[in-house]
């Protein structure tokens, strides 16, 4: 039985790829500052580390043969904790001798993002966390010269699971409740999504076939390429009413993130909002199919039940 190490597992696609390997019969360790996680099952073997403290670290990871990095700190600390945190990981995969799983995002293609993104396209990052990211890809690929295997998936933004924190349930779906569809942008653009279960699953079956793949590389997860007004159809299907429509301030959540760094970090990323774009996922599913991808109403309805914001029929008692 194999053994992975996730890191971050309090988080959502963390949390997620957890159950994902634990549900494949791997043996799972989730890795979380405190070491303690709330409604994990038994099976999963629980350590605390602090991802900053290299020995940390290292020690928690002991035994694994994959390490899955799902750290990711708030944004406004990305530019004090990503890149050392991206090295300790490096370090931790040398001495366990472990392959390293990495989550990408689409900040690396910055403002000039497009439809069908590939693996090849070049990348142009203009904000502050894209630069960011490319630099901690660059150094993950460096450390494969030094034999530390890492694969990355790149997906747009999560959703779906009970897990909250995501433009889904914070802002797209807030408000269903009191009969309000909240969106980010024209509702008219394609936007990449990512049902976290789908992903998870996705980083199983890769992990499967790292034996044949080379010490670095990248996929793309094309996940669920949906407009505005198609998500709102899938929730107005899966609620069962129409709903009103609203939309984002981005000009007072500018102005406010000159005193709220949250809110300025926010901002900086609004573009993704107002950019068509979707990724290509043909290298990826020539290596391990797609059949695992469930359908745009399926997922949306069951991210609407996880976060309780639909509730599943009760059954009929017997007679």
């Amino acid at each position: 039985m194999k053994t992975i190490s996730i890191l971050g597992a309090k988080g959502r696609i963390s949390s997620a790829v957890a159950m994902a390997f634990h549900q494949a019969d791997w043996q799972v360790i989730a890795v979380s500052r405190s070491g303690h996680i709330d409604h994990l099952p038994s099976g999963i073997e629980q350590r605390g580390a602090n991802a900053m403290n290299t020995q940390e670290l290292i020690d928690a990871c002991k035994d694994s043969d994959f390490i899955f990095n799902g750290l990711n700190p708030p944004y406004p600390d990305w530019s004090k904790y990503s890149i050392p945190m991206a090295k300790n990981v490096i370090e931790a995969a040398k001495a366990t001798r472990a392959r390293h799983l990495f989550i990408g995002n689409v900040y690396n293609f910055g403002t000039s993002i497009g439809i069908s993104m590939k693996e090849s396209d070049v990348q142009m990052p203009d904000t502050k966390k894209g630069k960011i990211r490319v630099e901690m890809e660059r150094l993950f690929q460096q450390a494969s010269k030094e034999g530390v295997q890492t694969l990355i998936i790149r997906s747009g933004d999560f959703f779906g699971g009970p897990n909250k924190g995501s433009w889904f349930d914070l802002v797209v779906t807030s408000k269903l409740h009191k009969g309000t569809f909240t969106y980010p942008g024209p509702t008219n653009l394609p936007h990449a999504w990512a049902y976290l279960p789908d992903l998870a699953l996705a980083f199983v079956r890769l992990a499967d076939k790292a034996d044949d793949l080379p010490l670095y590389d990248c996929f793309h997860f094309e996940g669920l390429t949906l407009s505005g007004e198609d998500m709102k159809l899938l929730c107005e299907a899966s609620i069962g009413k129409s709903l009103k429509q609203a939309a984002i301030p981005w000009l007072m959540i500018k102005i406010g993130g000159l005193v709220v760094p949250m809110m300025k970090e926010v901002a900086e990323m609004s573009y993704l909002w107002q950019t068509a774009h979707s990724l290509e996922s043909t290298k990826l599913i020539s290596l391990i199919g797609n059949d695992y991808v469930t359908p745009a109403p399926q997922a949306v309805h069951q991210a609407l039940i996880d976060l309780e914001v639909i509730s599943t029929p009760k059954a009929k008692s017997a007679t």
